[in-house]
């Protein structure tokens, strides 16, 4: 039976027109024309427009779009390729957030020791941490932090906020995080406030990271749908 566009719109709240650019961005594949050079669905095109929406959630548009065009184009490898991608960015984000919780779970308790002045200078801090003053001054330059300087002598100066990001950047560092990393953590760390406030975000960004996994065991189902149902009507299978 042949559908319209707005027949195949119809089921998830979209337009027709909505559907006519799925096509034409090769999300969906080719429609047959009526002799009066109307648009005509079938059910791959909606298996495909399944697989799209249901890839959404996980994969984002640019990279569900990507994927859907791969299969279309007869590229099914190309299509594995994105959604293993998608994977391996869903694994790091979690290993970001186990790094995290480590951070903190080995920070002391309550503020740093220098919580009662207003700057510590970086050779306590050096010596606090455990580390070389140069090591503090090449975590400077690679963005971790940025000291202020005392008017009168010009030494770098740490405020206690600092000093503890420096404590989570040195268990970060333990735990085989390089400085690029690091350094997008304490950003992360930073939005959020304090890392004291941080603590209660992580059950949050773990619900997050929970529901991506799952709408890439969706989209994988729905893909998979759709190969199965592209292959049953491939003329140029046997």
């Amino acid at each position: 039976m042949a559908l319209r566009p707005i027949d195949l719109a119809r089921e998830h709240g979209l337009s027709a027109q909505a559907v006519r650019n799925y096509e034409e961005a090769g999300i969906l594949p080719p429609a047959d024309r009526s002799p009066f050079g109307y648009r005509q669905y079938g059910e791959r095109h909606t298996a495909a427009l399944r697989a799209f929406l249901a890839l959404l959630p996980g994969h984002g548009h640019r990279a569900a779009t990507a994927i859907l065009c791969a299969v279309n184009g007869g590229e099914p490898d190309e299509a594995l390729r994105l959604i293993d991608e998608s994977h391996a960015r869903l694994a790091e984000d979690r290993r970001t957030l186990d790094a995290v919780r480590t951070a903190l779970e080995h920070l002391p308790p309550g503020r740093p020791e220098t919580a009662d002045a207003e700057f510590t200078h970086i050779g306590p801090l050096a010596h606090r941490l455990g580390l070389r003053p140069a090591t503090l001054r090449a975590w400077e330059r690679a963005g971790l932090v940025a000291p202020r300087r005392d008017a009168r002598t010009g030494y770098r100066t740490y405020t206690p906020d600092q000093v503890r990001e420096l404590a989570i950047a040195e268990q970060l560092r333990r735990g085989g995080h390089g400085l690029e990393r690091t350094a997008e953590i304490l950003s992360r760390l930073r939005t959020a406030g304090h890392p004291d406030a941080v603590r209660p975000t992580l059950a949050a960004w773990q619900e997050r990271l929970t529901a991506r996994g799952r709408a890439l065991l969706s989209g994988a189902a729905a893909l998979h749908a759709y190969l199965e149902r592209a292959d049953a009507t491939d003329p140029d299978q046997s």
